[in-house]
């Protein structure tokens, strides 16, 4: 009958609608699809020759939600759409979905794998749900990631099936449950082995069943109660919203909006409460929170997963052995996720027992794994034979690549490089993991500059997503690509980056730990500098960031600048607070158990008490409102990343956003700090930061490429402008 669905009826009168669309690897649902599906749905409904009716899919998976690419182009269109006509095109799904289950014929859904979103929404609306016992399989509405809510039924079936308390963390938290979990939870009604599957459905058919859901059948009532009166449901809505707001700080209205549907729609009748349901949907979609999150934390997080950035030409590389240098935290770390990926280690250090500490990190992660059940003995014992502590650089013979994550100090670098080079193969890659030394300075210590490349990790390794890859002047496109081939295998998200000293992501991080410093300074409480830092998106304060980073690291750092940069170095504004705290105080942040917080021993951090004596506060009634400490810490990093897209240190307005948020935190409901320009508008974001200079200085003043923007209505990611700018 269509492209993406199959119409097949059997002896018996059992229908089966196959979802198999052409050209994709996995189902989604766009305009077309739901078009063919309420069409196909239809014409089994009408065909009387049909009894009942299957719904699966050709593919692996059932159907993975909506087509995200898709979704992200109607964004700027939704804007200008009159709101009921938004409320049409967005209501015409979920009306489909119950006419099917209002049809008076029995639907099963036969879940073959995952059904996430709008796959999920199809199977909670037909009568049956039978699912593949495949632990790999995970169903559920994991909307809210998105800055969106399940929006075709989803917020008032679940709640109606497993009551308001069970459904508000699977649909605020967007969790996804494998098949028996979600049988046990009373989402689907059986877990079948897959060869099984198609049977189940049909014998359930064919048995007489029931085609009325329980919300339509007389005398029904939400399980555990609903409605504002309700003496078992008010506290769940009333510790809910506290929670919500201590976690979203009010950043993300998806959470709110979900609240509210299962609130408000479970005191009515279904059919009022799916509309209450599309009308807040379309107001989220009107929302700048969901385009962002959407653009980058998906299609432009997407694309680096798959190599986009990858020089085209180059043969694959496959990594089969690696050689790390230095089994502190981070060579520990990443020999750990290398061996995790299938990759040997030869993990080195200056001595055997610090190689040996290096695997025994491996040991610990992989130890909890299996107490967890998440692993088996067996995988863990495999996974930590994969790694060899050794002191020798002779297991260097034959590897793909080599990584070096040694103290950041260029003597002793040089010293790594030039013996792991004089045994390593003639092909292999060596990367470094200096976060802020430039690389082609570090090059020049390599007998081959060419095949030299920075490859930044973030820590905790096993736990961080981005890996930042620097490419120095003499690095070569073969390089490059096989670079980003070993973070591709390693599961990690890369952005590439030029050259410069602190890259991106180390001097993005320091503009955000200087301008706490400077308002510390400028005597600003510290607990309204840290809680506006928090509020404004980010995972901690500055301060408390500053602690994480180590204040001596960080002041050891510029100091190393300083003699590099000689005349040239142009003192952050508030630097004098750092050498305060390590010089005269002694105070280096969290690793030392003192910084600008304390950290007693088996108690929570707090902030220091000294603070106050040593930079004076100002009077209550001349503290900055929340809202502009906000603003400057968020303006601050932004005006960051356009200097770095200016000086061609980010040749791509994506890579910035994606890094930002993966590798720092960067408020994710911003979509990035370039994305947080286009959504502010860069004409007024720059009237913005011209009044912020005026009050604070320099360092707020917006650069020419900004200007140039607002002057000419360019904007980040606008109408042909986001390559646009990156070339210019």
């Amino acid at each position: 009958m269509t492209n993406a669905i199959a119409y097949a009826v059997d002896a018996d009168g059992i229908c089966t609608l196959t979802i198999d669309q052409p050209g994709r690897s996995m189902n989604v649902i766009d305009a077309s699809f739901a078009d063919e599906f309420a069409a196909a749905v239809d014409r089994a409904v009408a065909d009387a020759a049909v009894k009942g009716v299957i719904v699966t899919s050709g593919k692996k998976a059932f159907l993975a939600g909506a087509d995200l690419m898709q979704l992200e182009a109607r964004f700027e269109q939704a804007a200008s759409l009159p709101v009921d006509q938004l409320f049409r095109q967005f209501f015409s799904f979920s009306a489909a979905l119950r006419r099917m289950e209002t049809s008076g014929k029995p639907f099963a859904c036969a879940l073959n794998g995952t059904a996430l979103g709008g796959g999920f929404e199809i199977a909670l609306a037909c009568h049956y749900r039978v699912a593949a016992d495949d632990p790999s399989a995970k169903l559920g509405l994991p909307e809210v990631q998105v800055g969106l809510l399940p929006g075709a039924g989803g917020t008032q079936r679940v709640p109606r099936l497993i009551g308001i308390a069970a459904a508000l963390p699977l649909l605020l938290e967007g969790r996804q449950l494998a098949p028996k979990k979600a049988l046990s939870t009373g989402l689907i009604h059986a877990v079948v082995p897959a060869d099984q599957l198609l049977t189940a459905a049909k014998e359930w058919l064919t048995k007489s069943p029931n085609a009325v859901q329980p919300w339509d059948a007389k005398g029904y009532r939400v399980p555990g109660g609903a409605g504002g009166m309700d003496p078992k449901v008010i506290p769940v809505f009333m510790a809910g919203n506290s929670m919500l707001r201590e976690k979203t700080q009010g950043n993300y209205p998806a959470p709110a909006a979900i609240m509210s549907c299962v609130y408000e729609g479970t005191q009515l009748p279904i059919d009022t409460a799916l509309r209450v349901e599309v009308k807040y949907f379309a107001t989220l979609f009107r929302n700048p929170v969901a385009r962002n999150m959407i653009r980058t934390l998906f299609i432009n997080k997407g694309k680096a997963d798959k190599l986009d950035r990858r020089p085209a030409g180059v043969p694959r590389t496959t990594f089969r052995r690696m050689g790390m240098l230095g089994a502190g935290m981070m060579g520990a770390g990443i020999a750990h996720v290398a061996a995790m990926a299938g990759i040997e280690v030869e993990l080195i250090d200056q001595s055997q027992e610090a190689a040996e500490k290096g695997k025994g990190y491996s040991a610990k992660l992989l130890a909890d794994q299996v107490a967890k059940g998440r692993l088996t003995q067996e995988a863990a014992d495999a996974i930590l034979a994969r790694i060899r502590p050794t002191t020798s650089y002779d297991g260097l013979a034959d590897v793909d690549i080599v990584i070096e994550a040694v103290f950041e100090d260029r003597a002793i670098k040089a010293d790594v490089t030039k013996r792991a080079e004089a045994v390593m193969p003639a092909t292999a890659t060596f990367g470094s993991n200096t976060s802020t030394l430039p690389i082609t300075g570090l090059a020049e210590n390599s007998s081959r500059p060419a095949q030299f490349i920075g490859i930044h990790f973030f820590s905790p390794v096993d736990r961080m997503p981005l890996v930042e890859i620097i490419r120095g002047k003499a690095t070569d496109d073969a390089t490059l690509a096989r670079a980003l081939d070993f973070v591709q295998a390693i599961r990690k998200t890369p952005i590439v980056v030029n050259d410069a000293r602190g890259f991106f992501t180390s001097r993005f991080c320091g503009t955000y730990i200087n301008e706490g410093q400077t308002l510390l300074q400028e005597g600003v409480v510290p607990a309204l500098i840290e809680n506006a830092g928090k509020q404004a998106g980010m995972p901690v304060g500055p301060l408390a960031l500053a602690d994480e980073v180590a204040l001596d690291l960080s002041w050891k750092i510029r100091n190393q600048w300083k003699k590099d940069l000689g005349e040239q170095y142009r003192p952050a504004s508030g630097e004098g607070v750092s050498d305060i705290m390590v010089e005269k105080l002694g105070r280096i942040g969290r690793k030392g158990r003192k910084g600008f917080y304390d950290y007693p021993e088996g108690g929570k951090k707090r902030l220091w008490a000294g603070l106050g004596e040593v930079w004076p506060q100002r009077p209550e009634a001349d503290q900055p409102d929340v809202d502009e400490v906000r603003k400057r810490l968020l303006y601050a990093q932004a005006l960051d990343a356009v200097r770095c897209l200016e000086e061609g240190v980010l040749t791509d307005p994506a890579d910035g956003d994606v890094g930002a948020i993966l590798g720092l935190g960067y408020a994710p409901y911003t979509g990035g700090p370039l994305s947080m320009i286009d959504t502010i508008g860069v004409a007024r974001f720059v009237a913005e930061c011209d009044a912020l200079a005026q009050k604070y200085g320099e360092r707020f003043s917006p650069p020419t490429l900004l200007r140039d923007m607002a002057a000419e209505g360019r904007s980040f990611y606008g109408s042909g402008s986001a390559a646009r700018v990156a070339a210019e």
